[in-house]
Parts: C-alpha cells; structure tokens; sequence
C-alpha cells in the first residue's frame, strides 16, 4: 500500500485538530483513500506548549526548511498565520514541488496571485478549502458544485465573531462594547479582535470566494469594507421593528459586467433564510441562474471544523498523486492573465436604512425628505419617535433604491443642517 508523507508546518490549535484528525482517523482515511497517510514532521517554533494529542518527538523541529527540503515529503500544511513567514513558508513548499494546503485567508487575500502561479509552474496542487468558512465545503461547493452556474450574487455571514457580538446586542439590547468584552471573556473574540469586528477577516474571505465564483482576480483593495463598532442596540431595535435583522455581510454580486464586492453592516428581511444565523455559525446564501437559492451553513471556526477542511484537501491532493491526476493549482480560470472589473462603491445601488437626530419641530422632516429627494432617493416609510421638549428625536427612514454616491451627498447636506444634531447613521439594505 503506497503512502503519502505530509509536513505540518504550525502545531497550533488547528494544527493540532489536523494531528488528531490523521491519528484518530487513520484506518477510516487509509480505507477510503487506499493509501496511508504518514505524518512525516511537523514544525513549530514552540515545542513546549502543552497539547492535547500525543506525538513522536522525533518528528518534531523548530525548522520548517527540514520539511521543505525532505524530498520524501509529498504534501506541506501551512497552519502558521499571518502572511510574512507563512509567505516564505509556503512558496518555498512551491517551489520545491511540494504541494500545499493552507487555511491562511489573509495570505490567499494578499498574495493569492504570486502562490497561484508559482503551484502553476510547478504543477503542483494549493488546497484551501479551510481558509473560508471552516468545516463548511463552500470553496468546493463554488468551484465544482456550480461550476455550470452564472453567480448572481453571493451574500455570506462569514465572521463568527461579528455574528455572536450582532446575535446578543439583539436578543439582549446590551451595547457594543459590553457584549464585546463578553465575547472575549468566552472566547469567541481575541484580546485585539480589530480583524473581526473592522470586517477584515470577512474581507478576507470575500476575496477568495469572489475570485473563485467570478473567475478571476479580486484585488483585495477594492473591496468595500465597514465593521461592526459603530452598530447601536436603537438600530437594531429600529431594524426589528420594521421587519430586519443587523447582519454582516460579505457581499458579491455581478451586474452588468462588473463585480461588486463589499463587506458592512446590513438589514435583511427577518424571513430571509441568513435572518435566523445566529451565534458564531456561519452561513453562505448563493443565487445560480440554474440553481436558483441555495445556503450553506455550519461552523465557520474552531479547531476540528477548520482541522477536517484541511484533511479534506490533503485527501484530495493525495488522491491526485495516486492516480496521477493533472494538478489543479490555481481552481480560479485566468487567474494570472487578468483581475475582474469591479464596481466602483459610489455606483452601486441598493436600499437605505436612516436614522436622523432631529430637533422636533414642524418642517424638519419635509427639509430631509427634501435634500434627499433633490439626489433622486425617495423614502419608502418612516418612523418619528415620541416628543421631547427641546431635544432631539429620531427619524427613522427607509428609502427606495438609490446610488451610493448620491446618498453619501444627501447624507453631508443632512447633516450640515442646523436642526440635526449628530452625523445621520445609514445602513444598507439587501432584499433578495
């Protein structure tokens, strides 16, 4: 029975679920593979860190170059994060012949192109299954499972940590900052949690599914991206009362030749399938023109979700070596002639959320309505809270579909009005 010999680069906590995964797992792998799974070496710069899987310390080393250079070994799993030495790390695998498997979303973000082409001339194959969506098939399910399917859009709940900080605020009313630091204290957040909740991490991920259900390169610095610190518990509790629920969503979409690719805060309708995702899962709602809907949910996190994508794709890449299979390194067509054309995020066009800090008195609504209606947005219904002897009360507004760039001019000229206090706050609203 011919082996396949692997080196794990990073035996953190994914790494260690991917080293209980080929131990536990071994005779179940080695049945529907035909083969066995041998890991090799692994790799870390901490060997002393207690862990909850037992290994041989002759496989151990604090070198990632005797991986790199054991000609023996067949398929490299870099589980380092960050993208300097996880650069490094991996395209030396590349360029050695060795095949690779990441979960690194920042990297294939950031310096897909230059990891693509180097699998390209080596013909080897680049798993990636675990970098979107942890145990979730969704790389999978878009490069091969639609691949007869013109994508109309792609809406994601991709950050488990936005979706359990998003998922308490509205069940609970308790601001940001509390449930913040409650989701630190279980775990769900990191002590610097900025790539979360500044959408980041969702920004990542947006990168590699867009590239992959558009073909081609989405250039990570033009995609449109807003967190979650500025959500107040008063807009979510306006949202639920006209039927929404605050998600945050990584959006892709394909009009008239061009992509948008944008990742905020967004109101859906409280039926909508991704409405009722709550926690840290995560959720994926894809509309084909041959499939129509379709959603994809699980856990997007965690040690053995993540762990169980990257055997995925090392049980596919072994496969490949088995019986001799054409690598497929980049999964994304003319990745390297051409990035896609993406849609400027002044020219797109979607439904508008508003709330309006207004002095109450006559008049103040038909100056609003006004500017807004001088940028051809027209409102849809509105909710004016109770009275407050000079104070300011909120506007609540929905408007029709408008373009982003005139809503960001009506929003300057609302502001600068005297009887608003405070900047307007605005969200976007998707329907499908």
């Amino acid at each position: 029975m011919k082996t396949i010999n692997i080196g794990l680069v990073g035996f953190g906590t994914v790494g260690t679920g991917v080293v209980k995964l080929l131990k536990g797992q071994a005779s179940l792998l080695q049945r529907r593979l035909a083969a066995r799974l041998r890991l090799k070496r692994i790799a870390d710069l901490d060997l002393t860190r207690p862990r909850d899987v037992e290994v041989d310390p002759k496989i151990l080393t604090t070198d990632a170059r005797e991986i790199i250079e054991d000609p023996a070994i067949d398929i490299v799993i870099e589980l380092i994060g960050g993208t300097t030495t996880a650069r490094e790390v991996s395209l030396a695998a590349l360029r050695s012949g060795k095949h690779l498997v990441t979960a690194n979303k920042a990297l294939l973000a950031t310096h897909g192109l230059e990891l693509f082409r180097a699998a390209a001339e080596k013909r080897v194959d680049l798993g990636f299954e675990a970098s979107v969506c942890g145990g979730i098939p969704i790389i999978r399910a878009v490069r091969e499972g639609l691949v007869a399917n013109r994508i109309h859009s792609i809406e994601g709940i991709v950050n488990g940590t936005c979706n359990y900080i998003l998922t308490k605020m509205t069940e609970l009313g308790a601001p940001f900052a509390e449930v913040l630091k409650e989701a630190q204290d279980q775990g769900y957040a990191e002590a610097n949690p900025s790539l979360d909740i500044d959408g980041i991490d969702a920004a990542h991920k947006l990168q590699i599914l867009a590239s992959i259900a558009y073909g081609g390169s989405v250039d990570f610095n033009a995609i449109h991206v807003e967190g979650i610190r500025g959500i107040d518990p008063d807009d979510i509790q306006y949202a639920k009362e006209l039927g929404y629920r605050v998600k945050l969503l990584a959006i892709a979409k394909e009009t008239d030749g061009e992509i948008e690719v944008r990742v905020h805060p967004t109101l859906i309708p409280e039926d909508h399938l991704l409405a009722s995702v709550g926690g840290v899962f995560n959720a994926v709602y894809i509309v084909g023109d041959a499939t129509g809907s379709l959603m994809f949910y699980g856990r997007g996190a965690g040690q053995m979700p993540t762990a169980s994508a990257v055997v995925s794709d090392v049980v596919e890449i072994a496969q490949n070596i088995l019986y001799q299979r054409p690598s497929r390194p980049s999964h994304i067509p003319a990745i390297a002639e051409e990035g896609l054309k993406i849609r400027p995020m002044a020219e797109v066009r979607t439904r508008y959320y508003l709330r309006v800090m207004a002095v109450d008195k006559p008049g103040v609504l038909s100056k609003v309505s006004g500017i807004l209606g001088s940028h051809d947005i027209s409102i849809a219904s509105v909710i004016q809270k109770g009275r407050h002897a000079r104070a300011s009360v909120p506007v609540v507004m929905m408007t029709h579909e408008a373009v982003e760039g005139a809503m960001r001019r009506a929003l300057a000229e609302i502001d600068a009005l005297d009887v608003v206090s405070g900047r307007t706050v605005c969200l976007r609203v998707e329907e499908s």
